[in-house]
């Protein structure tokens, strides 16, 4: 075991010891809704829905478009106060955003065609073929089928 693996054990192990005898400490059981921060919500909203085929929730939260993914819900939303999305590289960055799709090989050849900038073309993978875009604002996406 390397050194950052058996911190991060160490770490596991600390934070279920510490919650074990108090109740304080809910239990996590994984993701339940995810955003992107954009620079501009209706641009990026439009981007989801007319190249990916996502649709719009009946309601959101004021600055913010939610679609019905699922199982998780995807939104898009204006920037927090105080993110400032062109101080690095690229937004998000060292964070993999994973879609699920019907057909990778279709929808990448559509977003090709239309002159989406294609950061890693399909690959197969234990995920089914993959492919990563970037969207509107560059953030990368990555995009894989059932296999």
């Amino acid at each position: 075991m390397n050194a950052s693996a058996s911190t991060e054990s160490a770490n596991a192990e600390s934070v279920r010891a510490g919650s074990a005898g108090t109740g304080s400490v809910g239990t996590v059981s994984g993701p339940d809704f995810i955003a992107v921060q954009v620079r501009d919500v209706e641009a990026a909203a439009g981007f989801y829905e007319s190249k990916l085929g996502l649709t719009r929730a009946p309601s959101a939260p004021p600055g913010a478009v939610v679609f019905t993914t699922s199982p998780i819900p995807f939104a898009v939303r204006e920037p927090l106060p105080g993110v400032d999305l062109d101080s690095g590289d690229r937004p998000g960055n060292g964070v993999a955003l994973w879609l699920r799709c019907e057909d990778a090989r279709a929808l990448h050849d559509s977003l090709a065609e239309a002159g989406v900038e294609i950061l890693r073309a399909p690959a197969p993978s234990p995920f089914g073929l993959t492919f990563t875009i970037a969207d509107l604002d560059g953030y990368a996406v990555t995009f894989h089928d059932a296999g």
